[in-house]
């Protein structure tokens, strides 16, 4: 809870819990819970990830803070009643608004084991607004410790059977937060808000959470900062590789949330000039000269600010027309007949014309490109521009080098260690390149069914095995024209050339049906399974491995974000794996 309220210690007497019973009697029966939505970035994808529903008692009741609210319920033996209250009506806001993304619900641990939880109700409640369980996760929020662990992985189990995914809160503060990762392996962690605080002039909370970031890399979990406040904690985050954040820094709880990242004009941060690896990020915002200006403002200009490297000189229009390099520029006046030669000149007769002029929307792989490929003279400093081609800044190829490097060390850091396959960042920029390139493709989602069950038969290592088998497969099928990334586990993304794309799957099935075989025992391909048991003990027999593939065409020119094709195709893939045997579900719906 993001934005839980802090408040003074309540009152214990008899008289204030008897009016606060009345009080949550009174909202209950009314249903005077609000739902407020608070959104969760993905810098990754510049876009919302997806949102979490906080509850609040009326404005003008006793109960408002969600803290004292829950607490009553929990004296009073109503934490069950509340708690579905809060999921019923966050879901039905969460469909009314149409919000993009996923929906984060709140839900305290302690009221699955109740005697009175009656299981279904959830997935009901989005029957009746026609939401998928693949985009809701259940986000356990417990300020109390956990006794039965047993019991509370067969509740977590039983969500994620039915689709939901799972996450938990405030990761480090609490009750053994760390056995709760450990024991019940959610698909999320949210990071207390402590060890993001100013985490961008704090070396220990910075090696604390890289360590955190390494152990979720290797058990296919992802972890969200919260409570990002400012710049400089989200630019430390993002330098770590820490993609997904939720705090004020981006937005508000509110009634009716932002959608997306607005590059400007709202409290949402500018996407070229943070998110975004463009030259924008690089633009130095250096006031520059008139065409026309006397040579000697110019060389006063310089004189004043010995550090000024460079200055860019425009037309009426504010497009650059010129550079003025300080070394050069000054060298011209190193003997005594220089001042009164240049003194009445203006600066266009002085200026050097062959600049490098980039678009403010450059990636930064293809200005390192035009710069290495530039003349010597011309690899010092460059012009920024918009759009319309107007001035914005100048860049420095040292700025150039240093976010290089940097994203090549993202890069590295983020890349599946067992199958040398690009992550979840790249998978995201390569999904809004294809998507600004304006050509159709098509986005393709795989998942390997029972691997869970043959990974704990037959071992990890051999488990690892089947893993890079079949990305080897997916490489050599998807072309020199596709792209393989890994998501994590036994989950890939394909991106394929649309009229391709099909036929490339179907032979993907085809190879996988043919070597899946080779992993397990003469035994067990000969009864067509294995016999194990499940986390509730009971014996189940196991059928072979199959694969299941969700294929969505895009379109060019719908104004979609990589963020919209990852909510779509975590819809598909659930329809993919309820369909028995090695499967191609394909997304008819356009």
């Amino acid at each position: 809870m993001p934005d839980a309220i802090r408040e003074p210690a309540r009152q214990t007497g008899g008289a204030m819990i008897d009016h606060e019973a009345r009080e949550l009697d009174r909202i209950l029966g009314e249903g005077r819970i609000t739902p407020l939505f608070q959104p969760i970035v993905d810098a990754g994808c510049q876009g919302i990830f997806g949102y979490e529903a906080l509850a609040r008692g009326p404005s003008d009741s006793p109960l408002h803070s969600p803290l004292t609210l829950f607490d009553t319920a929990k004296h009073t033996g109503r934490l069950v009643e509340l708690d579905l209250l809060c999921r019923r009506l966050a879901i039905e806001a969460f469909a009314r608004l149409d919000l993009p993304g996923r929906l984060f619900l709140n839900v305290m641990p302690t009221s699955l084991l109740e005697h009175d939880f009656q299981e279904g109700l959830t997935r009901a409640f989005l029957d009746g607004v026609g939401l998928s369980p693949e985009r809701v996760v259940i986000e356990l929020t417990e300020h109390l410790p956990i006794h039965d662990y047993a019991l509370m992985r067969q509740a977590v189990d039983h969500y994620r059977r039915m689709g939901f995914q799972v996450a938990l809160d405030d990761l480090g503060a609490g009750y053994s937060s760390l056995r709760h990762w450990a024991e019940l392996r959610p698909d999320f962690v949210k990071v207390d808000r402590h060890f993001v605080q100013d985490i961008d002039r704090d070396p220990g909370k910075c090696q604390f959470l890289n360590s955190l970031l390494e152990v979720s890399r290797s058990l296919g979990c992802r972890v969200i900062a919260e409570g990002i406040e400012t710049d400089g904690e989200q630019r430390c985050l993002w330098g770590m590789n820490c993609t997904l954040m939720q705090g004020y820094h981006f937005a508000r709880p509110a009634l009716d949330p932002p959608r997306r990242l607005e590059p400007s004009g709202s409290a949402l941060p500018s996407i070229s000039g943070t998110f975004g690896t463009s030259a924008a990020m690089l633009c130095r915002h250096l006031g520059p000269v008139a065409q026309g200006t006397p040579v000697p403002e110019v060389v006063e200009r310089f004189r004043r600010d010995p550090e000024l490297r460079c200055l860019a000189v425009l037309d009426d229009d504010r497009r650059p027309v010129g550079l003025v390099r300080q070394h050069e520029f000054l060298g011209l006046f190193t003997n005594p007949f220089s001042h009164a030669l240049h003194a009445r000149r203006d600066i266009d007769t002085l200026m050097d014309r062959r600049m490098l002029v980039v678009e403010e929307s450059m990636p930064l792989e293809a200005l390192s490109r035009r710069v290495t490929g530039s003349p010597k003279g011309r690899r010092d400093d460059f012009v920024i521009v918009d759009g319309a081609g107007r001035y914005r800044g100048l860049g420095q190829v040292i700025d150039l080098l240093r976010e290089i490097t940097a994203l090549q060390v993202r890069s590295a850091r983020q890349a599946n260690p067992l199958t040398g396959l690009p992550g979840n960042e790249v998978i995201n920029d390569t999904l809004a390149a294809r998507l600004a390139e304006g050509a159709p493709f098509a986005a393709v989602y795989a998942d390997l069914d029972h691997f869970k069950a043959y990974n704990d038969a037959y071992g990890y290592a051999q488990g690892d095995q089947v893993i890079l088998a079949l990305a080897r497969s997916f490489q050599q099928e998807a072309g020199d024209d596709g792209f393989v990334g890994h998501v994590g586990g036994d989950d890939f993304m394909l991106v394929l050339p649309d009229e391709a794309g099909r036929a490339r799957c179907e032979a993907i099935l085809s190879r996988f049906e043919r070597f899946i075989p080779s992993f397990y025992s003469r035994e067990h391909r000969r009864a067509g399974g294995f016999p194990a048991r499940n986390r509730q003990g009971e014996a189940v027999f196991v059928p072979p491995m199959t694969l299941s593939l969700a294929y969505h065409a895009v379109s060019p020119g719908t104004g979609r974000t990589a963020m919209d094709i990852a909510n779509v195709l975590a819809e598909l893939k659930g329809q993919a794996k309820r369909r028995p045997g090695n499967s191609l579900f394909i997304d008819r719906r356009q």
